[in-house]
Order: structure tokens, then sequence, then C-alpha cells
């Protein structure tokens, strides 16, 4: 069973910036494509960046040039640098390890802009 853990989450003005950490237990970790997703009242969760095993990146349209995913392997760790917040990215933000046919989902961290 993978944990997978994440934090950074808290409240932050229009226009800022906060980081997002998720850090997954594991010896292959290297091995895992990882996701950040993120569900708001009343809506679907849906995919917010993803990064794989080597290293390629994807993000939602909502997001491109303001968010960055990123990974430490030696750390176990993915990361989520979110820039210029909007309040619409208020939510709950999920991380998500593949591998294989398998997924493990954390348990979720608060996102909340608001002036």
């Amino acid at each position: 069973q993978v944990q997978v853990v994440e934090s950074g989450g808290g409240l932050v003005q229009p226009g800022g910036s906060l980081r997002l950490s998720c850090a997954a237990s594991g010896s292959i970790f290297n091995t895992y494509n990882m996701g950040w997703y993120r569900q708001a009242p009343g809506k679907q969760r849906e995919l917010v960046a993803g990064i794989t095993s080597g290293g390629r990146t994807n993000y939602a349209d909502s997001v491109k040039g303001r968010f960055t995913i990123s990974r430490d392997n030696a750390k176990n760790t993915v990361y989520l640098q979110m820039n210029s917040l909007k309040p619409e990215d208020t939510a709950v933000y999920y991380c998500n390890a593949a591998y294989s046919r398998h997924e493990w989902w954390g348990q979720g961290t608060q996102v909340t802009v608001s002036s």
C-alpha cells in the first residue's frame, strides 16, 4: 500500500502564490506517474497537472502558465507551484500516484483564494 500525503494548502489572496507538496511512500517512487487534481464544491474532480515517471508534464488549460508541477525522486515528493492564484482556483487539491494498474490518493488539502 502506497501512502500519499499532501501539504501546503491554505488561504491566499488573489494574485498570490502557494506551493503544494505531496509525499508518496515506496522504494519505486521514480516509476510512479503523479498528478494533482482538485475538486470545488458542487463540481467534479478534475486533473490540474500531471507528471510522468520520465518527467513529461501536462496541464489543464485553466492553469497553464500559472502552475508548475515538478518532482524530486530523491525525496519521494511531487510539488505544485501555483502562482497568480484566482478565486476560481479554490478547491480541495488531491495528489494521485499511479503505477501499473494501481493508483493511490491522498486525503486532500484545502486551497482558498479570497480577499
